[in-house]
């Protein structure tokens, strides 16, 4: 089972940048398409961004099209998560975890397990 630890959240004024990473440990990292998600307070978990697991295609949710970059670095088993321009409404806990594409073209995590995730709070 692929173990994941988020890090790198904190607390950010609106327009400001913060970058996410996300250190992956067993299971084979190089095979896995991997994908951030986050949770918002009183909502459910949404997707943000994946990557196939070369790196070569990235996709993302509209609200952050334009603003997050995700990239990963297979040689050290990490995802990264770039977000620029943030906005209040970005704030939640950012995780990260194995992703698979659905019939109808969206994203999902493709396993149960959770890392404990990262807070990132955007203030006005």
């Amino acid at each position: 089972q692929v173990q994941l630890v988020e890090s790198g959240g904190g607390l950010v004024q609106a327009g400001g940048s913060l970058r996410l990473s996300c250190a992956a440990s067993g299971g084979t990292f190089n095979t896995y398409h991997m994908g951030w998600f986050r949770q918002a307070p009183g909502k459910e978990r949404e997707f943000v961004a994946a990557v196939t697991w070369s790196g070569t295609r990235t996709y993302y949710a509209d609200p952050v099209k334009g603003r997050f970059t995700i990239s990963r670095d297979n040689a050290k088993n990490t995802v990264y998560l770039q977000m620029n321009s943030l906005k209040p409404e970005d704030t939640a806990v950012y995780y990260c975890n194995r992703v698979k594409v659905l019939k109808n073209g969206n994203w999902s995590s493709a396993s149960d397990y959770w890392g404990q995730g990262t807070q990132v709070t955007v203030s006005s």
